[in-house]
């Protein structure tokens, strides 16, 4: 995904639409947790006037992780929308938003697409099939794994007796 200045002046004012699938199996050598990466699919459109140019893109695919429970392969959905601008005239520009200076006469997105995903992997991931056989445990003796909405509904047995005394404060005080 590289285009020269010239290649992209000729679609000043017009609509230059971005619909590619590229592979950044790279990003494995640099996070070495990520076990595959599907090839990506990149999507969107460029807007190119005579001081920048800004892509608006999608980013589409799947990488592979580890659980960090048991180490099982776990498919993470990518789907990122990010808008990237390239400043053709140096730094003259003094704007909030992130933007990159162009190097030479070539703008290469391929980089950017492999921060973006870098950026996308989690600190932790769990499988989320419990019915698999290399899935992790859901009980063992004197354990269960349980979920935060499932524990806000429950009362502990303990204090159980402790809710009986404000409802009972409750119907006297009426």
């Amino acid at each position: 995904m590289k285009w020269t200045l010239s290649q992209l002046q000729k679609y000043r004012n017009k609509d230059f639409l971005i619909d590619e699938i590229i592979r950044v199996d790279e990003i494995k050598e640099t996070d070495p947790s990520i076990r595959e990466v599907s090839p990506m699919h990149i999507t969107g459109r460029g807007d190119i006037d005579s001081t920048k140019v800004t892509f608006h893109l999608k980013i589409d695919g799947y990488l592979i992780l580890p659980c960090s429970r048991t180490l099982v392969d776990v498919k993470l959905p990518i789907n990122v929308e990010t808008t990237e601008t390239f400043l053709l005239q140096g730094s003259e520009y003094e704007t909030e938003e992130e933007s990159h200076q162009v190097k030479g006469d070539m703008i290469d997105i391929k980089p950017i697409i492999r921060e973006i995903l870098l950026l996308e992997v989690p600190m932790q991931v769990f499988c989320d099939d419990v019915d698999s056989d290399e899935a992790a445990p859901q009980s063992g003796k004197d354990w269960e794994v349980i979920h935060e909405e499932d524990q806000t509904k429950k009362i502990d047995p303990r204090l159980a007796g402790l809710a009986k005394f404000f409802d009972e404060n409750n119907s006297s005080d009426s």
